[in-house]
Parts: C-alpha cells; structure tokens; sequence
C-alpha cells in the first residue's frame, strides 16, 4: 500500500503542476489518476489501498469542510440564509422529480426505480465544490454578497436531503418497514443536532485552546481528531436511525472558533491549508478510483441524455432561488454552474441499490442501470463542472480589492 500511496502523490502532484501550467484545475488531473490507477483503468491499485479509500476520502474532505467552517462568518451567513435554505432543497428536488418522470421513458425503470436514482443524482458534490468556494473565499471572489458561503452551506444541507430521501425511498421499494413522517422530520432534526453537536464541540475546543495555548499544528491535529470523531459518531447514529448531519457538525466547529477568536481561527484555517495539500491528492485520486468506466459505458447514450435534462432542471430551480435576491445576472449564473458537479454521495451510494436487491433476491437489472447512470454523472460533470466552476469564478464574480 505504501508504494500505491507514493505513485499517487507523485503522478497527482506532476499532473496537478501541469494543469495548472495551463490554467486548468489540478483536481481534475487528480481524478484522472485515481481513474488510470484503479480497477477500471490499469488495475495497478493495490486491493488494501481500495478498501481504506472511503477513509481516506471522508478525512480528507472533514479537512475541507474545517476549512470552510473556519471563513464561514456570522455576517456572510446572515446575507444568504435565506437563499442557502432554498438552494439547499429546491434544485435537488427539482432534479429527482424529473429524473422520476423522464426515467421510466428512457431507461425503462419503474417510477420508484427513476425516484431512488433521481436522488443519487440530486445530490452536488462537496469534494468538488467546497475546495474552489474556500479557495475563492481567500481570493476575496463574490465574498462582498456572500456567494461563496451561500453554496457551501447550502450544498451541505442538500447532501443531508438527499441522503435522507434516498433512505426512505429504497427502504419502501425493498419491502422495509419504513416511518415516512419520521424522515421526513429527521430532515430538520439533522440539521439541528448537527450544528448543536458541532458548536459544542467547537467550543469546548476554544476554551481548552485558550486555557492550555498549545501550539497551533496541535491544535489543527485536535480539531480533525475531533471532526473525525464526530463523522464516525454520525454513521453509528444512522445505523440506530438518530437524524445527524456530520458534515454540517464539522463546519459548525469552524464557526465558532472563528466567532470566538479570529486570529486563533485564521492560524487554524492556514495549516490545515497546508495539510490539504497532501488531502486534495488523496480525495481526488479516491473518487476517481471509485469510477467504474465498464459501468458508466453501460448506461450509453440515454443515460447520458437523462443525467443533462436533470441537470436543466436542476439549474432552473437554483435559479428560481435566486429571485428577489441581491444578485446580478452574472452571479446568478456562477450559483447554477457551482450547483452542478457531481462525485461524493454518487460513489458513496450509486451502488448502495443494487446490493440491496441482490440481497433481497430482487432483479438485479434495475441496481445495475442505477450505477451506471450514477458513475456516469461523476465522469460527465465533476471535470467539467470543476474547470466551468474555475472559469466562472474569474469571469462571473467580483473579486474585492486587496486592502
């Protein structure tokens, strides 16, 4: 496994300084290797390096999502609450429900086939998005509106949704006992408990900062082991069905260090900028490692077409969320670009239906056109919603003048 991970940061570092040479996102060189690497492509990855990729990825993203937590201001948020709480339900729904009308007609699943995969497909990706937002944050791009607040927290509450609907919807199609109205509210409650837990956390860490002062690489190590803590607490309360959302936990620590002490947070969000340079390869070269190019290729060109008419539909609901807000045209126009990418929850969950019908001894048609569709989502928007995301960004947003 360590010779793996060494051919990873290598290749992943000589193809991050080459793209960029011609302005284009390393991450998409990164996803490229972990293609190349795993089973899909060379083979060449080793079997113990596949098993602790979700690991491995899930740390990775906890140190992005840290990142976040740590520029997301009171002030920013309190400009976007009210559109971030719109993004965050409107453009998945919009998309699962056309996904659920148009994938009977194209892909021959039932309705609740086209519903399960409308909400794999519903979710956007905080791999690919969170970095470039934190990354636009520092290079002060649209932070004047609080755009980039606005789709990291939104984007986090849509996974919540999503993940959510996907369970109630595959518990009924599998002939499990499921409470409808208790998903439905665990939506709200996961919310909540997820920012309570969080700021706790966070705070409990603040005081310990301030009481002992220890050294700053310390307390970044502190605030991970915690976040991962937290992460690992949210599984074990989705096995006894307690409503949680981790991610949403995780940036809450963030937050309210930063309301506490903005130079202790500052000093935080700067080493974990440098841990993230060994965490982007490997949440990068991960993803790509989960993609299935045989099972992508299997979803053809109808896939194809269903994953874009979803995404129109996507975009059309980010866009009614933006109405009556304080955007211009061009900044409307970056949000339903930044709403587009997917790659997390899509490798996480694409294959999650078809093990549960061939658990079931269901047919296992349905399962294998459910992962091909969602495996080619990954391949058709992470790159590309990666490089418009980067172009949108320069294009699109006002960047404030340096002090």
């Amino acid at each position: 496994m360590a010779i793996n991970l060494a051919e990873i940061i290598i290749l992943c570092l000589l193809v991050d300084w080459i793209f960029r040479r011609f302005r284009i996102p390393g991450l998409i060189g990164m996803l490229g290797i972990g293609i190349l690497l795993g089973p899909s492509g060379l083979g060449v990855m080793n079997t113990d390096m596949l098993q602790v990729g979700t690991d491995l990825r899930m740390i990775a993203l906890i140190v992005i999502l840290l990142r976040a937590g740590f520029e997301l201001s009171r002030e920013s948020l309190n400009k976007v609450g009210k559109q971030a709480l719109l993004l965050a339900f409107l453009p998945a729904t919009f998309e699962a429900l056309a996904i659920t009308v148009f994938g009977p007609i194209m892909l021959g699943l039932t309705t609740m086939e086209s519903a399960i995969l409308g909400c794999i497909l519903g979710a956007v990706s905080p791999a690919v998005v969170v970095p470039m937002m934190v990354r636009f944050m520092h290079e002060k791009r649209g932070t004047d509106k609080g755009i980039p607040t606005l789709i990291l927290a939104a984007a986090s509450i849509d996974d919540v949704v999503v993940i959510v609907a996907y369970s109630m919807l595959i518990g009924i199609y599998s002939g499990a006992s499921v409470h409808v109205g208790w998903k439905l509210a665990s939506i709200p409650l996961a919310i909540v408990t997820g920012i309570v837990v969080g700021l706790a956390a966070g705070l409990l860490l603040y005081r310990i900062f301030d009481k002992f002062n220890p050294r700053a690489t310390k307390r970044a190590l502190a605030v991970i082991g915690v976040a991962i803590v937290l992460v690992h607490l949210g599984d074990f309360l989705e096995t006894k069905e307690i409503p949680f959302a981790a991610l949403l936990a995780v940036m809450a620590i963030g937050f309210i260090i930063l309301e506490k002490r903005e130079r202790m947070a500052h000093e935080l969000s700067m080493k974990l900028g440098k841990i993230w340079v060994f965490a982007e390869i490997i949440l990068f070269a991960m993803v790509g490692a989960q993609v299935n190019l045989y099972a992508a290729a299997s979803a053809g060109l109808l896939g194809a077409a269903l994953i874009l008419i979803g995404l129109v539909f996507r975009s059309m609901g980010t866009v009614l969320c933006t109405l009556g807000s304080p955007f211009s045209w061009k900044e409307r126009l970056f949000i339903v670009i930044s709403y587009l990418p997917k790659a997390t929850v899509q490798a996480a969950i694409g294959s999650a239906p078809l093990a549960v019908m061939s658990s079931r001894g269901m047919p296992t048609a349905p399962g294998e056109t459910i992962l091909a569709v969602a495996v080619m989502s990954i391949i058709l928007t992470a790159p590309s919603g990666a490089l418009a995301i980067e172009w949108a960004g320069k294009r699109l947003l006002t960047q404030k003048p340096a002090p």
